[in-house]
This record gives structure tokens, sequence and C-alpha cells, in this order.
């Protein structure tokens, strides 16, 4: 079997270290190059860790990797990993579907039935776009009109994939705790001048408005991923002065502060959606564990430190892992 792996960050390092260490053949390929089909004839496999905030990708990577598949060879992300990627929408519909415990959530698609529920519901709630990672295009809708003022925006001039403040006001929190530099805060003031490309490409989201219900008084969030019969999970505790999690770059890597029933239904969750991986992320209510969302990608960085991985049936082995080699051998074993 020969791999392609297009470098682009992410995993892809990894894979190209697990592949060298084993002796698996492969070759660094461009997927952005118009003969990529041609460049893939003798390769069995495509890996490609796509990214979300990377305009290039959004236009093209699913339909690439769809594209492979649908032909018959192997790729990552496959569909059913990679087709609700950074979209909380399709994530609704999918984990509505398959009646997973997810929190309750809202989606309208016109302003006047928005402005209806508005008037019948209770408050606070979490907007959100249906793209974003790392809690942004996230805030809390605290009454009524902080809800009318979204709707109205949402079915209006819309909003920016970028939020230019709040980068800002999350560097110097991140300055401030020593996991960021003076120059990535400079670099947050003058993204208030200058926005990304992403977001001057993909343009302002708008045409709907989504919500989730807000649980109070979660101090942190579980992440599970699984891959195959195989995961592991972190905890990750809120911002100061906050209700958001993903992002804040604390992290507890403990077994025991990692509640197991969010491993049992993971796995769960991940045999109805037959994915190569998925992370799942939980919040709780009366101490009942909800899926906030979920994700194919994670930053390789922030799970080094595991303490080790549960099996399927929820043994615990205590050893250190390498989830990127799973990718790759989960290809093998599937032959």
């Amino acid at each position: 079997m020969k791999i392609a792996i297009h470098k682009s960050g992410g995993f892809a390092e990894r894979w190209i270290a697990y592949c060298e260490a084993n002796r698996i053949q492969y070759k660094i390929v461009n997927c952005y190059d118009n003969d990529i089909i041609d460049q893939l004839d003798d390769c069995d496999v495509l890996m490609w860790h796509h990214h979300h905030i990377s305009h290039k990708d959004v236009k093209f990577a699913k339909q690439l990797l769809f594209s492979l598949e649908q032909a018959g060879k192997k790729v990552f992300p496959n569909f059913n990993t990679a087709w609700h990627f950074d979209d909380k929408v399709g994530q609704k519909y999918l984990l509505e579907s398959i009646k997973a415990p997810c929190v309750p959530s809202y989606v309208f698609y016109s302003k006047q039935e928005a402005l209806q529920w508005v008037e019948s519901t209770s408050f606070p709630k979490v907007f959100k776009l249906r793209g974003g990672a790392s809690s942004a295009n996230v805030r809390l809708a605290t009454t009524r009109q902080n809800a009318r003022k979204l709707i109205n925006k949402a079915f209006g001039r819309g909003f920016a994939q970028y939020n230019r403040l709040g980068n800002l006001k999350e560097s110097w929190r991140k300055y401030r705790l020593g996991t960021a530099t003076l120059i990535d805060v400079l670099k947050g003031c003058v993204r208030i001048l200058y926005t990304t490309d992403f977001a001057r490409v993909v343009g302002n989201e708008k045409g709907y408005i989504y919500f989730q219900d807000f649980f109070p008084d979660n101090k942190y969030d579980i992440r599970i991923v699984v891959i195959g019969d195989r995961a592991f999970g972190i905890k990750r505790i809120v911002r100061k002065n906050d209700f958001r999690a993903s992002g804040s770059g604390n992290i507890i890597y403990h077994k025991s502060e990692i509640n197991e029933n969010c491993v049992k239904i993971s796995f769960e969750v991940n045999k109805k959606m037959k994915t190569q991986c998925i992370a799942i992320d939980f919040i709780f209510s009366d101490k009942q564990a909800f899926i906030v969302e979920i994700s194919y990608g994670f930053s390789p960085q922030g799970y080094d430190s595991c303490e080790g991985y549960w099996g399927n049936n929820l043994n615990w082995h205590e050893v250190s892992f390498n989830p990127y080699g799973w990718m790759i051998e989960n290809f093998f074993r599937n032959e």
C-alpha cells in the first residue's frame, strides 16, 4: 500500500514520521495542483488534514476527497468522517438523527420564525455561527433583546467570519497567561484593520440563525477522541469570567478527571457514525453529559501529554501512544 500525504501542517508531519519509522511507502503531494488526480495514480490512499480556516481548503478539500473515495481510493478523512466538519448546523441534524445525547439546538432560515421563537423561549441562549473552532464565533445571548439584535444582523448584513476584536482580546488573555507573545498581541492589533484572507474571500455569514441551550455552572468541558476501537480524552477548563472552554489552553490530562461515561457515549456515537476519527465535546446538566459539537480534526500538541487510552470495552491502557499512527494502521486493518 502506498500513501499520498498532502503536507499542510496539522497531522501531516506525524503521518510522515510514522511512515518513515515503519517503512511504509509514501509520497508527498500537493492537492492544490491541477493534475492532483494524475499524481495519485500510483497511490492507494490520500491523507489530507484540511483546515476550516483555509479558504483554499474550504473551497475544494471535501469535494476532492469524496470524489476519490467514490472512485475507489481510500482517503482520510472520508465522507462519514468529514462531511459535517466545521458545520454546526449539519451536526445538529446528524446528532438528532442518530438520537445522540446532544445539547438542544435551534436553527431558523426565516427572520419572522426566529423572532416568534424568541418570544416563547427562555434565556440565556448560546449563539453560534455554523463554522469556527476554539470558541470562535460563539457568544451568549442573555436576553430577548440580545437575541433580536443577532437575528436582525443574521438576516441583514450578516456576521464576519473573523471576529477582530474578539481575536485581539483572546491574544491579550493568552499573553497575560504566558501562552502567547507580545508579537501575537501586535498581530491582533493589526487584524483590527486588516481581516484574514479567509474572512475576506468567504464573506459574511447570513441567511440563518443558530442557537443552543445554555447550561450554567459548567467549569470545564470534556473532549473525547475516538479512532477505531481506541479513545483518549482531555478536560478543558473554562476561561476566567467566561462560559467557553474550547481554546482556553488550560488542559487537564489525568484519567481521574475525565468522565468515563463520555468515553462510553463517544464509542456508541462513533459506532453509529462509522467515522475514521471523531473528537466529541461534552458539557453537563444535572451531571448528565451532552454533546456540544463534533470534529474530525484537533491540534496534535494539545494531546501529547495524554496518559493513556481506552479500548472500546472501556479497559484503560496507561501507555504512551501514537493516534496519528492509528489513522494509518486502520487502512491496513481494513484491507
